[in-house]
């Protein structure tokens, strides 16, 4: 009984933890997110200051732990700091902890060709005992050409039962001048024997104040329109940027204006609509003249923040919270339509639709099945 109520007070936590910091699918564009934000050195990395001073007092204790883990969501940072951590590490020229990014160590790293840094990623979703295989053997020599070889796996939790296991092997017998930087959204979805045996390092969502400041400076946005992608990112430049390059501001709004519609519809005609909504989806967006470029997930995710946004408007939270500020007189108004446990509900029957897509369901059914469970929920006062 105690397991139980333990492991369900686990599931609980990782609900609500994606409930009110991020409607982010775990899986939804995180390659975009991790490959897009390659930043240079400690200095050039948007917030995780806390991070950042943990590692460098580390260093100058020069007691380095062989294996970290880092933990967070996608797209705040945490594979390029593991990139700046390799370049300070072995920087012929550091600055007060941090790399100069112009000797030839630091110009090897940034190049992408040096011997000894490595970056690990999933290849169809997963890291297999091959990929594991292959850099086990890489780590009975020496480092080549650096003092540190530094090792990132990006998405950890996306390795196989076989490979998490021999790579468990090498973080139990670690050879010499070899550093593991393991990236995660979450440590639970790691064989718990292997965070035992790394340093934990947790990077925090970004605030949305400095997301929309960044993306409009960089971006050349408008403050409002940064100031939706900000609060949509749930904290992660990563994604951020990935919304504010492409149409998805328009084709948002025209899902939003969708999903409000649907408490309106009669029960008759939920089929109907479900059916329609999701063939267009399937194929990628909505019909009409300006198309749309989102995917079935890309849909989800903005129905996840609509739902979240009700929730908390009819909480009497104030639209500093929203996601969706600028529809915030339309969420006060609809949520009162609503009892707060079936807003919650709704929002997991699309967290639960998201996992039914990862898991390659197929997506019309996906889709035509949930809009009407939520139109089921829609209104019962």
């Amino acid at each position: 009984m105690n397991a139980l109520s333990w492991s369900t007070r686990l599931l609980m936590k990782r609900q609500w933890k994606r409930l009110f910091l991020s409607t982010s699918n775990p899986c939804l564009s995180r390659r975009k997110c991790e490959k897009r934000v390659v930043k240079v050195r400690f200095s050039d990395i948007l917030g995780q200051e806390k991070a950042q001073r943990f590692l460098r007092q580390v260093m100058v204790r020069e007691k380095m732990p062989h294996a970290y883990l880092f933990t967070g969501i996608p797209g705040v940072g945490k594979r390029s700091t593991a990139q700046a951590l390799a370049m300070a590490l072995n920087c012929l020229s550091p600055q007060d902890g941090d790399a100069c990014g112009l000797c030839g160590s630091c110009r090897k790293i940034l190049g992408g060709n040096a011997p000894d840094f490595h970056v690990i990623r999933p290849g169809s979703n997963k890291i297999g005992i091959d990929q594991i295989r292959e850099v086990n053997h890489g780590l009975s020599f020496a480092p080549l050409s650096a003092q540190y070889r530094v090792l990132v796996i990006c998405q950890a939790e996306a390795m196989t039962p076989e490979a998490a296991n021999a790579f468990l092997k090498t973080l139990e017998e670690p050879s010499p001048g070899n550093i593991f930087v393991l990236t995660a959204t979450e440590p639970l979805d790691l064989l718990p024997t292997i965070v035992s045996r790394c340093q934990k390092v947790s990077f925090q969502p970004l605030p949305r104040g400095v997301v929309a400041n960044w993306i409009s400076e960089k971006k050349g946005v408008s403050q409002k329109e940064a100031d939706i992608v900000a609060g949509l990112s749930g904290g992660s430049i990563g994604r951020a940027l990935e919304m504010a390059e492409n149409e998805f501001l328009e084709n948002r709004e025209r899902w939003l204006e969708r999903i409000a519609e649907l408490p309106g519809f009669p029960r008759t005609e939920a089929q109907g609509v479900a059916f329609k909504w999701a063939e267009e989806i399937k194929a990628g967006g909505t019909s009409g003249a300006q198309g749309s470029s989102l995917g079935p997930a890309a849909v989800l995710d903005i129905w996840k923040s609509w739902y979240r946004d009700l929730l908390l408007a009819r909480a009497k939270m104030g639209e500093h919270s929203f996601m969706n500020r600028d529809f915030s007189q339309s969420l006060k108004k609809m949520s009162m339509g609503f009892k707060i446990k079936n807003l919650a509900k709704s929002f997991f029957l699309i967290d639960r639709a998201a996992m039914d897509l990862m898991e390659n369901r197929n997506s019309a059914l996906v889709f035509e099945h949930l809009v009407l469970e939520l139109r089921a929920l829609a209104g019962r006062l």
